[in-house]
């Protein structure tokens, strides 16, 4: 609500390179919210969030824990590296895979039927949490899947609900799986191609570096996957199957974080500083153009023309064309913004190299706000007057 800083963690000695809140609920303590911690110093730390004390540390790493993900419904969390390690809420370590590769683990997401798909490399490997049958609360771990239809290296992952994850790469690759069988579902990989959406002007360029077709980050509602490609914004409608709207220069460098909003809104930030508020509009259409009348329809072999006519009017009604307007500039930041949270009524915080976090909220809501109290302090003190 107001920017005040509760507690500063101090126990890491390297970057932090990945973060997850879990809740403990042992049934004989009172529940208590802790965070898990990851670093490049090769440690994991829990810690309270009440009193911002550490819990607990782990270092029994043989490289850097890069993400982080908590099964609440099982009460484990998993801790992704060289090996994917399942621990419990004591931080007592229950299983772990075999060494995977240098590069190890870099993203993870909770499937159902008890899995998680892991991103290692270009490959996307399943596993599976087993429970011990010795009646323990100890579990094992199996591999079940390797997918290997990337061609480069992933950089996103993201769960869009029980029946669908998605996975972007560097090169520009966008996946849809099913999340119960793992079957590739869908795919685009001409984000940058100006042919595939004609409707957006075409730039001159010899060639395409990955660094400008690569996946940033990906979010996703119901409908639609949201991906923050190079430095554009994509909306990838999971039921067409292709992109439905694109700002391909959406900011002037790279873009970092995007987040749906409840309105058809979206948040982007980038590497050039800058904050983005979008919006999901549908395009007014022209009417078809009826087709030209010619000597064969004179005498009525033009039916099929007009069939088809009718047909192609009848897509085109039935499609429906967006674009994506920017409607909220966020200036303040000098340097890179690295991500963003949302918090809904209370506002958006962001996160930036040049070592600010900035508390912004809605102008409109907080001046009404403002008005609301006014008056009611007015009413109390029975001097409630117009001036003028």
């Amino acid at each position: 609500q107001t920017g005040e800083k509760l507690h500063e963690l101090h126990g890491h000695t390297h970057k932090i390179t990945a973060i997850a809140p879990f809740s403990s609920s042992d049934v004989a303590e009172e529940k208590t919210n802790l965070i898990i911690t990851a670093s490049a110093d090769r440690t994991v730390i829990v810690w309270d969030c009440t009193s911002g004390r550490q819990v607990q540390k782990v270092s029994c790493f043989h490289s850097t824990v890069k993400c982080l993900t908590v099964l609440q419904r099982l009460n484990v969390w998993l801790s992704g590296g060289s090996d994917l390690c399942v621990w419990n809420q004591k931080l007592d370590l229950l299983c772990k895979t075999s060494h995977l590769t240098d590069a190890g683990i870099s993203a993870l997401v909770e499937l159902p039927k008890n899995c998680v798909a892991a991103a290692v490399g270009k490959e996307l490997i399943i596993f599976r949490l087993i429970a011990s049958n010795n009646g323990s609360e100890g579990w094992n771990i199996i591999e079940v899947k390797r997918l290997v239809d990337h061609q480069d290296n992933i950089s996103s992952l993201v769960s869009v609900n029980d029946l669908t994850f998605v996975t972007g790469s560097h090169i520009g690759e966008l996946i849809v799986w099913d999340a119960l069988d793992w079957t590739k579902q869908a795919s685009e990989c001409n984000f940058w191609d100006s042919s595939v959406h004609p409707d957006v002007q075409p730039e001159i360029k010899l060639s395409q570096s990955p660094h400008e077709t690569s996946v940033q980050h990906l979010t996703s509602d119901e409908e639609c996957v949201f991906a923050a490609v190079g430095k554009g914004i994509y909306v990838y409608n999971l039921q067409m199957k292709r992109v439905i709207a694109c700002q391909r220069t959406a900011h002037d460098s790279s873009v970092l974080h995007i987040e749906k909003l409840p309105n058809r809104q979206l948040i982007s930030c980038s590497e050039d500083g800058s904050v983005r508020i979008w919006e999901l509009r549908e395009k007014q259409q022209l009417p078809a153009e009826p087709v030209p009348t010619g000597f064969f329809n004179m005498w009525g072999f033009g039916r099929t023309n007009k069939q088809a006519n009718q047909a192609a009017k009848k897509m085109q009604e039935n499609t429906p064309v967006y674009f994506l307007e920017l409607v909220g500039d966020l200036i303040g930041h000098s340097s890179a913004v690295q991500m963003f949270l949302y918090f809904g009524e209370l506002g958006l915080a962001t996160c930036s190299a040049d070592h600010l976090i900035i508390l912004w909220k809605d102008g409109e809501r907080e001046s009404s706000l403002r008005s609301l109290t006014l008056f009611k302090k007015l009413a109390q003190n029975g001097d409630l007057q117009l001036r003028l």
